[in-house]
């Protein structure tokens, strides 16, 4: 399959059966899918038959990535992208007069529709700490927005959204603090694996060496914030006792790992 920069395609590899196997490619990513959603009977009709009904939806999938995808449909002779790349065929629910949930597929209501190219997430979800997808407490619209244009967000801007997105659940850890935690900035994703890990917290490591990603270098200041452990350095608080006892957040030390209110070394 020749590579695109202007579109990622699913080619179909034996046919359009349930459990056809999928690729599509968008520059350098490759990626291997099960079928994309089907409505048994329906036919693809075109993002501009969907607009009058969903103009804000249409509007803001312009600039989405999922507008890039295009499912090629030798059947019909037509292709299915844009709103139909996710959500099925469209014909039926047109003539059904675009009744709520009536043939169409609402990846809002079930996640397996996202599942059929994001294989790897699902693999995440069932990880044994994870975000409760699984068990039909949220989906994944309620952290994503496949309408949106978050891609095309500047970093700045892009790593606000996420943190946004957490704080909806997670307000405690995401509220200001006035000893603020220079990791936060990054994101919540600099220390989570937001969608399953196999640590407690969904922590991307259990052990201080998620600490050191960033505070690597040890601190020529006496009580440098910015300094790592400062094993050996006769200047700073001596933390090889403490290492011993646990992780910098859990072993008595850092305790207000998000931020404080009271204490610039991120202590209660």
């Amino acid at each position: 399959m020749k590579k695109t920069n202007l579109k990622m395609t699913i080619a179909a590899l034996g046919g359009m059966a349930a459990l056809s196997v999928f690729v599509f490619s968008c520059a350098t990513v490759e990626r291997t899918v099960v079928s994309p959603p089907m409505i048994p009977g329906a036919k693809y009709v075109g993002t501009e038959t969907c607009a009058p009904c969903h103009e804000k939806e249409v509007r803001d999938f312009k600039l989405a990535a999922h507008a890039r995808v295009t499912i090629p449909d030798p059947k019909n002779k037509r292709e299915g992208q844009g709103c139909e790349s996710c959500h099925g065929p469209g014909s039926l629910h047109v003539e059904a007069g675009g009744e709520r949930g009536k043939f169409i597929i609402n990846p809002n209501k079930n996640p397996e529709a996202c599942y059929q190219c994001h294989l790897d997430k699902q693999a995440e979800f069932n990880l044994q700490y994870h975000h409760p997808v699984r068990e039909g407490k949220m989906s994944c619209v309620n952290c994503h927005n496949p309408h949106g244009s978050d891609l095309k967000l500047a970093k700045g801007k892009h790593i606000g959204r996420l943190n946004e997105n957490c704080s909806q659940c997670h307000r405690e850890q995401a509220r200001p603090h006035v000893f603020e935690h220079p990791a936060m900035r990054e994101g919540c994703t600099a220390c989570h694996n937001v969608h399953g890990s196999i640590n407690r917290k969904m922590l991307a490591q259990r052990d201080n060496n998620l600490c050191l990603k960033c505070h690597a270098q040890a601190s020529t200041a006496p009580t440098g914030f910015g300094g790592a452990l400062h094993i050996g350095n006769t200047a700073s608080f001596a933390h090889a006792t403490r290492v011993r006892q646990g992780t910098c957040f859990s072993a008595g030390c850092h305790t207000a790992i998000h931020g404080s209110n009271v204490n610039p070394h991120l202590r209660y």
